[in-house]
């Protein structure tokens, strides 16, 4: 029988489809989680926590590959120290890191950076603790996912006045694209870290959230707030951007209609 396919996170936005085409391609999968769950669909799952490394050796015993989606805004080193100690005794060979773009190029070393970007300082740290480990590796960075760019642009949509940092550009993408090329490399050979992998277009703030408040049929006034600090000036430099691995072939556009507009109820 084929070693199991570990999915830390796989119950998340990006790990329930990693899960799903793990399972669709015959692989064995396993999934870590943090509550008890029966084993469905072909999935198991094993109780286990990254942040005590309660339950974690019993994850990665027999798993010969892991993909690591489990992440936060913070203590993402700390997760990714009790995996790889865990994948490095269990004689794991390949680990998949799913980082961001820009974590190797946004400073975050003020408090103010710390409060506002922690996220990017926090996913370059589990890499470099993934890296240093010993364990075969592979990580992949890739810019904002769509579900993420929602989330923010419904929230934003319930001020009466939307504040939108200046010049600020992202490069959302889809989230299940992502998940196909996690699948793709943890079936190949580990591979360093690999090109990066954005949307296929690039937008200014206020033109995701123009998007989504036109779909949604409401208006709002979107102001242009200043930040300070030099993570915010190497957001608007383009630090988070990958214009040159514009590799995603679902819209913005198109996302919002499946996703949002079709929800809408119609003018009467």
């Amino acid at each position: 029988m084929a070693a199991p396919i570990l999915v830390t996170g796989g119950t998340g936005t990006l790990g329930r489809l990693i899960v799903a085409r793990l399972r669709d391609n015959g692989s064995r999968v396993r999934v870590l989680s943090r509550h008890q769950r029966k084993t469905a669909d072909g999935v198991e799952h094993v109780l286990g926590d990254l942040s005590t490394g309660e339950g974690v050796q019993t994850a990665v015993e027999g798993a010969e590959t892991i993909i690591h989606c489990a992440g936060s805004a913070t203590g993402d080193a700390d997760k990714a120290g009790s995996l790889v100690r865990g994948a490095s005794r269990a004689g794991t060979a390949h680990v998949v890191y799913i980082s961001v773009v820009g974590a190797d190029r946004i400073p975050v070393t003020s408090r103010i950076d710390r409060a506002m970007f922690g996220y990017f300082a926090s996913k370059r740290a589990a890499e470099q603790v993934i890296a240093e480990s010993g364990v075969p590796f592979t990580t992949l960075r890739a810019t904002q996912f769509f579900d993420l760019s929602l989330t923010v642009a419904k929230q934003l949509a319930k001020m009466p006045v939307i504040a939108a940092p200046r010049g600020f550009r992202f490069q959302p993408i889809d989230t299940d694209e992502v998940a196909a090329r996690l699948v793709e490399l943890a079936l190949g050979q580990p591979a360093g870290v690999v090109p990066e992998m954005g949307g296929p277009r690039i937008y200014p703030m206020s033109d995701l959230i123009r998007g989504y408040l036109d779909v949604i049929r409401r208006n709002r006034p979107i102001l242009a707030v200043p930040l300070p600090g030099k993570a915010a000036a190497a957001f608007r430099m383009g630090a988070n951007l990958a214009p040159e691995h514009a590799v995603g072939r679902r819209t913005w556009e198109t996302f919002l209609a499946e996703r949002v507009a079709a929800l809408q109820p119609e003018h009467s």
